[in-house]
């Protein structure tokens, strides 16, 4: 790799996590050093120190533009880890870059421009102030920044706007659905116009369909605006939804990190594996990921001709490629990267992408 895609890959991160750790209790200290030296696990540092590791040795890299999703069940320590992104929880080991400076050696007063500029955070819990209107509360952050007036107003009226609440800047909270009470949350978020937000379960206490209209049009304004967000859920259908990547926790570990379709098709362990399980693959695997080799297929089909084949995108899902197999009488699709030959899917090749990985589902049971 040369200096300048070094440069470009570097600038292109804005949250990196170096192997950072968190652990609560009274002899903290110790049992770090026991961990460094020693390698005692979890339980270990229970039964010897009573120290709880909350987050154990979490590496990890949020890109600009990209919402990454960190997934766990109750006490997986994902809750934990967002807040260490922002020095809410300081962290007992390792490092947490923040566009390249390190949030735990920031003074006071640039850990509050950070959060203030830089990093936005909408929980569960939105918290908004009730006797405060739609607009006051969308405009809060920058009124504690001392931002005039008009100028705050201004600017909460916008990112009202691109949540959908215009007609509502007057209301006040307890007027407002829950989901409604989440945009303006967001909105709040927004209206600081940071590079990262930072989502702890906001959309769990909603109804189903709610919540489903919220999670698309969240990636939605993500996208549009440019922004980069790390989403935290117990859920793993909405971190499919919204996430370009996703980071899977168990116990303070991070076990896993890729996107739904890496996942999915390879679970790290039978974790993963059980996690992934009852997920529909219809419109998650695509082409790239089930084709084989052009020179496989053809010394298994010699005197076929691919051009005879109907073709598709590296990018065409399970379900258009069930129909296209349907369409070629079995021979295969060609997989066209614009006009080059990529690939073929077989009828074999489709049916593993469907069930899975025939060595996973063996080494999981």
């Amino acid at each position: 790799m040369d200096m300048a895609t070094q440069v470009t890959d570097a600038d292109d991160v804005l949250v990196d996590c170096r192997s950072v750790w968190k652990v609560f209790g009274d002899k903290v200290p110790a049992a770090m050093r026991a961990i460094n030296e020693r390698g005692l696990g979890k339980s270990e540092v229970l039964k010897e120190f009573g120290c709880v590791v909350g987050v154990s040795d979490a590496t990890l890299q949020v890109r600009r533009g990209e919402i990454f999703c960190v997934m766990g069940l109750s006490g997986s320590g994902k809750s934990t880890l967002i807040r260490m992104l922002n020095n809410l929880i300081a962290p007992s080991g390792g490092q947490v870059f923040v566009k390249g400076r390190d949030v735990a050696k920031l003074g006071p007063a640039e850990l509050r421009e950070l959060r203030a500029r830089h990093i936005a955070m909408v929980f569960q819990s939105v918290a908004l102030l009730p006797h405060r209107t739609v607009l006051e509360n969308a405009a809060f952050g920058l009124e504690v920044r001392g931002v005039a007036r008009d100028e705050r107003e201004r600017t909460a009226e916008a990112a009202l706007a691109k949540v959908g609440l215009s007609d509502w800047t007057r209301r006040y909270p307890s007027e407002l659905s829950g989901g409604m009470q989440q945009r303006v949350g967001l909105a709040r978020a927004l209206a600081s116009d940071p590079e990262i937000i930072l989502m702890d379960e906001p959309f769990s206490a909603l109804d189903p369909l709610i919540r489903r209209q919220l999670q698309d049009e969240f990636r939605e304004l993500t996208k549009s605006l440019g922004k980069s967000a790390v989403f935290i859920t117990h859920d793993l259908d909405e971190a499919i939804r919204i996430g370009d990547r996703i980071a899977i926790m168990k116990d303070g570990v991070i076990i896993q990190i890729g996107t739904a379709e890496e996942i999915i098709l390879n679970p790290a362990d039978a974790y993963v594996a059980e996690f992934v399980a009852g997920i529909s693959r219809l419109h998650l695997i695509k082409a790239h990921s089930v084709m084989v080799p052009v020179a496989d297929w053809a010394a298994e089909r010699p005197g076929v001709d691919p051009a005879a084949l109907p073709d598709t995108s590296p990018e065409a899902d399970i379900d258009a490629l069930i129909d296209l197999t349907l369409e070629s009488a079995g021979a295969g699709i060609a997989v066209r990267d614009g006009e080059t030959l990529v690939g073929v899917v077989t009828p074999r090749s489709l049916l593993h992408g469907v069930q899975g990985s025939r060595t996973s589902g063996a080494a999981h049971g």
